[in-house]
């Protein structure tokens, strides 16, 4: 144990770098409430989507990897802002224009327009807590809704009536004039028609604990600010809450990172040290948009785990978090393979390595075995030569390469060829298209159909691979020429595996088969 610590202590992994500041909190006392607090937030507007995953996953690394430095007790808290008034109607929910009449009503105050759950907030805190048992994550799910009205936010509440001046003189720095005039850090809700309502204050009275207003007709009203009667804006919320829990750490998306003083200031106001917080680049979809729940853009979590493994999932989420990514589709093969590498890599480094290497973060060091024998880029292949709708269509070609392998002992394998299969059908078949050689490309085509018919040595990837090497290197500079028009001209595709390896895997007389027919152009009639 001493030796991972000790390395761990150095290691320039960003969840042990993240970890090392926490530590750094309490390096003179330990924390009062005795443990520390990791928080991720999720705003319940819409269904949960692949970047709510990716917070709570990463926010898991930088805790597992404090464990790894500390004896201190820790928590991690999963809280919905579930209190916030519906702003806009989502576009990817059944029965939408039912919800126009609950604009601006608490979301645990909107029907349930799926019809399964008590209300809309309960429904996608229903989904968010199914996807992260789903994924065996271990964290507390608190609702802002029974956090403000059972009292647990009352003592923070009472004391930003106290420091209402203080807390206002910050945010009104950030607005603009206009907005100056009517802005209050509470947001009274509505006793008689339950609308969240964005009025000035007429009074705060500390001492009693209660704002004074008038509502939307004029008619003026005094509640307390205790109970779940108001709720506080967004930007004091993100603060108050850090207050109220004690937060020791949080992470967010780069769109709040200009808000973060803002943030800060109002939680030392309330009494407490601000945490320790790490801003993550956006996810982008296909078009450099970024992904929203209530848009539905991206790719969805359960998407994902159509195509590919969780493990998969995690290991994109690892990568470079301070570098804005695509979340589409044709990044799903690059993750799949990527991790299998890293597993095989991590058999053999030291502990300084291993806990450099993604996959010990993904597995909190319990890193698993690769039983991986063919890259998904190769499935991937396999099956568009083969025009594969199953996967035991696959099998036939995996159990000739590896005659040992069966779906039942490598079921990791046999979820890959399924995932290869439904993958190529949805997004490669419609996409794949042939072209016929030119006279330098048929040239070297027709030589390497020869050299694969008075070949008689194994079928190993490497001695195959130096066959293909053989037949562009004189012909062909550069050389990558030559493997781009092999996946161009039998593959249907502009990029591909590592030919030696997909021959040994589709069969040398397969092969020899598949560049007589692009010679004879039917790969291009047929397409």
């Amino acid at each position: 144990m001493s030796q991972i610590r000790d390395a761990a202590m150095t290691s320039k992994a960003w969840p042990f770098e993240e970890a090392r500041r926490v530590l750094k909190r309490y390096e003179k006392a330990p924390p009062e409430k005795g443990y520390v607090l990791f928080q991720t937030g999720y705003g319940p507007s819409g269904l949960p989507h692949i970047g709510t995953f990716g917070e709570v996953a990463r926010t898991t690394m930088v805790m597992r990897a404090f464990q790894q430095i500390s004896d201190i007790p820790t928590r991690l808290v999963c809280f919905s802002d579930d209190l916030d008034g519906m702003r806009k109607v989502p576009g990817n929910v059944p029965n939408s224009e039912s919800l126009h009449e609950h604009l601006q009503r608490p979301l645990t105050s909107v029907p349930d327009p799926f019809g399964t759950h008590d209300s809309f907030g309960a429904h996608n805190n229903a989904m968010l807590r199914r996807f992260l048992d789903t994924f065996g994550f271990e964290y507390e799910f608190i609702s802002a809704t029974e956090f403000y009205k059972t009292g647990k936010f009352d003592e923070v509440l009472l004391r930003a009536a106290e420091k209402y001046d203080e807390i206002m003189a910050v945010m009104l720095k950030s607005l603009r004039e206009e907005r100056q005039q009517t802005y209050s850090i509470f947001l009274p809700i509505h006793p008689e028609t339950g609308r969240v309502m964005y009025v000035p204050m007429k009074e705060v009275n500390a001492k009693a604990g209660t704002i004074t207003f008038d509502d939307e007709n004029g008619k003026e009203m005094t509640l307390p600010v205790t109970g779940g009667n108001v709720k506080l804006q967004w930007k004091p919320d993100f603060g108050a809450r850090w207050a109220a829990l004690g937060v020791d750490f949080e992470m967010y998306g780069k769109d709040h990172s200009t808000n973060t003083p803002i943030y800060d200031k109002i939680c030392r106001i309330l009494g407490h040290r601000p945490p320790e917080h790490f801003v993550f680049e956006l996810f982008l979809d296909e078009n450099g948009q970024k992904i929203s729940k209530s848009s539905g853009n991206g790719v969805s979590i359960d998407e994902w785990l159509t195509y590919a493994s969780t493990e998969s999932l995690s290991y994109f989420m690892y990568q470079k978090p301070k570098t804005a990514k695509r979340m589409h589709f044709d990044v799903i093969p690059k993750a799949v393979d990527e991790y299998h590498q890293q597993l095989r890599a991590y058999e053999t480094q030291d502990i300084v390595q291993r806990l450099n290497n993604p996959v010990w973060h993904i597995h909190s060091g319990d890193v698993p075995t690769s039983n991986m024998l063919v890259p998904f880029s190769m499935l991937l292949n396999l099956a568009s030569v083969s025009a594969a709708e199953d996967k035991s269509q696959l099998w036939g070609f995996i159990q000739r390469y590896a005659p040992d392998t069966s779906a039942e002992n490598n079921p990791d394998m046999d979820a890959a060829a399924g995932f290869a299969v439904r993958y190529y059908n949805d997004f490669v078949k419609p996409k794949k298209t042939y072209r016929l050689p030119n006279e330098l490309e048929r040239e070297a085509l027709t030589d390497l159909r020869d050299q694969l018919k008075a070949y008689d040595g194994p079928v190993e990837d490497e001695a195959l691979q130096s066959i293909v090497y053989a037949c562009g290197r004189e012909r062909f500079e550069p050389l990558r020429a030559w493997f781009t028009a092999l996946y161009e001209v039998l593959l249907g595709a502009s990029q591909g595996p590592r030919f030696g390896g997909f021959i040994a895997l589709y069969g040398i007389q397969e092969t020899i088969a598949l560049i007589d027919q692009a010679l004879a152009g039917e790969l291009v009639s047929d397409a």
